[in-house]
């Protein structure tokens, strides 16, 4: 008689799933396509933002290092363990969000709003669309159950794109 191997889901699975149950309703989920990425965006720019202590022994690369470059690490090895493909999206994700970030730096030096001014107002609206989306869907967010679906919202959103390319994540 040979043995059925069973294959237990994988933790980055049962998460998707558990943040699936709270995102069924198409209008939801078009509003999280959009806040998500905002949120993580604003996010970014607020740790960005925050003044961070000149480090002496880091010399000339002490200006590559602030608040957001420890919530990278910390966020990008959390990923990996969860899926290093879905990792490597959300450093690319990151990315593209400093480069932004650095625009924004730029349009403040030259006169324009502060960068935290324009962070915490894109959050702030972003975090209204979500709860808006979560009214709509009639469910409450996931997050308020387990604070690491802050992280996963984003993951989520790629696994849908990996998954229409048949990539598995």
């Amino acid at each position: 008689m040979a043995k059925q191997r069973i294959e237990e889901k994988r933790k980055i699975d049962v998460l998707f799933d558990k943040y699936s149950e709270s995102h069924q309703n198409p209008t939801n989920k078009l509003i999280h396509w959009i806040c998500v990425p905002l949120i993580v965006f604003s996010i970014v720019g607020l740790l960005t933002a925050i003044p961070f202590p000149h480090l002496g022994f880091l010399g000339k690369y002490n200006m590559y290092i602030n608040w957001f470059s420890f919530a990278l690490a910390i966020s990008i090895y959390y990923y990996s363990t969860l899926s290093p493909i879905l990792s490597y999206l959300m450093l690319f994700f990151f990315g593209i969000c400093y480069f932004f970030i650095i625009k924004l730096e730029h349009l403040e030096k030259a006169g324009g709003p502060a960068l935290w001014e324009v962070s915490v107002t894109i959050f702030v609206l972003a975090w209204i669309g979500q709860f808006i989306g979560h009214k709509i869907e009639g469910k409450k967010p996931s997050f308020f159950d387990d604070l690491k679906f802050l992280l996963i919202g984003p993951l989520w959103l790629f696994h849908f794109i990996l998954k229409s390319l048949n990539i598995r994540y």
